[in-house]
């Protein structure tokens, strides 16, 4: 009997054995296979990233340098460069290359050129990649979600540095300016403690930031406790137009300011002002204003230009005729870019500030007269243009208190406001 249990200890002692190493042996295999299953993922993986994964260099657009000249710029080889840029030119014009626009070059991660991508605006962008044995190119329009948002803020330095100070770009401080510049002069009427409000729609991308402005709905800038507000609606042709709430016009004949943001006053309109050059006192029946050379002059209304050149003292000299019996007159000029007989529009550039003539520094003389007679300026009652008609005050008046109900709270501290977004809603006939 105790024979045949050693026998069958003997056996199981055996068996276990055998079954330790088939053990062993197994799981040695499966850590095998799940190695190689694991290295041929990762070979597969590092594949992926070298054939489908690009990275992109960015650079804006250098002045004055074709296309051709940019890729090369950026290490593209010549003879891919040229390829490039036949494949663009199907779809798009490489002359309209604008110089600060976004364009990226894609490599992959081991340095093989994939793509370039242009930035032809807010809304576009030009791609260009290589496809089989060729280029394919092809505009593709970037996803965008247009919304009405509050902004505020307090005047500090220049309204053009508060819109930045407020989280906004320059162009909305030119808006601004623009829709108010027929009763504020934005260089010598903002003061310390100013405030602005406006409703702008915004153009936002996926990313949540703003690409673009559209249509401002409504704004308020208030100046030393006085408060000038402009809603948009459409003037009796049908065009774009700000009306205070009242349905008065913004629109005068005349802009503030012949200068967009118009400089300081260096010499008033006077009867008997002392000369610099000449040492003698005689009248000044213009305004002077200081500012640098190249800063652009514009035309104050809309009229025709009846002289446009040189003019003894006056240096280089524009006048401008317009329809209401006013002409006006523009001194001083580096720069003239309207020709006699020119048709200008209200706003428009028809010169750039200088001192040729008889001027100490650079400024612009300004001149306005009616039926021979040279008028103050700076007291001029500007008239305005038609206000809004009984037929349409019901659709003013309802765009009117659909933007003004965007409208954020007065401004107190940036901290405090909040912007206030809604979609967009069309203004009526817009």
């Amino acid at each position: 009997m105790g024979k045949w249990i050693r026998i069958l200890s003997w056996l199981i002692f055996i068996l276990a054995g055998s079954a330790g190493v088939g053990w062993s042996y197994y799981a040695r295999w499966s850590a095998e296979r799940q190695f190689a299953a694991e290295a041929l993922l990762a070979r597969a993986e590092a594949r992926r990233i070298q054939e489908q994964v690009v990275l992109f260099t960015e650079i804006s657009v250098p002045p004055k340098i074709p296309f051709y000249g940019i890729l090369l710029g950026m290490g593209i080889d010549p003879a891919l460069a040229a390829r490039a840029v036949a494949a663009a030119q199907p779809v798009f014009d490489l002359r309209h290359l604008r110089a600060g626009n976004r364009l990226e070059v894609g490599r992959s991660v081991l340095g093989k050129f994939r793509a370039v991508r242009y930035r032809i605006d807010t809304d576009r962008v030009l791609w260009i990649a290589p496809q089989g044995g060729d280029f394919h190119s092809v505009i593709e329009t970037i996803p965008s979600e247009t919304q009405a948002e509050g902004v505020s803020g307090e005047i500090h330095g220049s309204l053009f540095e508060s819109v930045i100070d407020a989280g906004e770009k320059p162009e909305l401080a030119m808006r601004l300016a623009e829709i108010f510049g027929w009763d504020l002069d934005f260089y010598t009427d903002p003061r310390p403690s100013d405030t602005f409000r406006v409703v702008v729609e915004k153009k936002k991308l996926a990313d949540g930031s703003t690409a673009d402005y559209g249509r401002i709905l409504a704004a308020e800038y208030n100046n030393q406790g006085r408060a000038y507000r402009a809603v948009l609606f459409h003037d009796p042709s049908g065009h774009a137009a700000y009306y205070t709430p009242e349905g008065k016009s913004m629109k005068k004949a005349f802009l503030h300011s012949p200068l967009k943001f118009a400089a300081p006053i260096s010499s008033h309109f006077s009867a008997h002002r002392f000369h610099p050059i000449l040492k003698e006192y005689r009248p000044h029946l213009g305004i002077d204003y200081a500012a640098p050379t190249g800063t652009p002059v514009q035309t104050i209304g809309d009229g025709r230009v009846i002289f446009a050149g040189p003019k003894g003292g006056a240096g280089n000299l524009i006048e401008v005729q317009h329809t209401n019996g006013y002409t006006t007159y523009y001194m001083h000029l580096s720069r003239i870019l309207v020709r006699n007989g020119q048709r200008v529009e209200q706003g428009q550039r028809i010169g750039l500030v200088g001192m040729t003539g008889l001027a100490t520094g650079p400024h612009l003389d300004f001149r306005i007269e009616r039926r021979r007679q040279f008028l103050n300026f700076e007291k001029l009652p500007l008239p305005t243009a038609d206000p809004i008609t009984k037929r349409d005050w019901p659709a003013f008046a309802a765009a009117r208190d659909h933007a003004l109900d965007l409208m954020p709270a007065p401004y107190t501290k940036q901290a405090d406001v909040a912007s206030n977004s809604v979609p967009a809603a069309p203004a009526p006939n817009q």
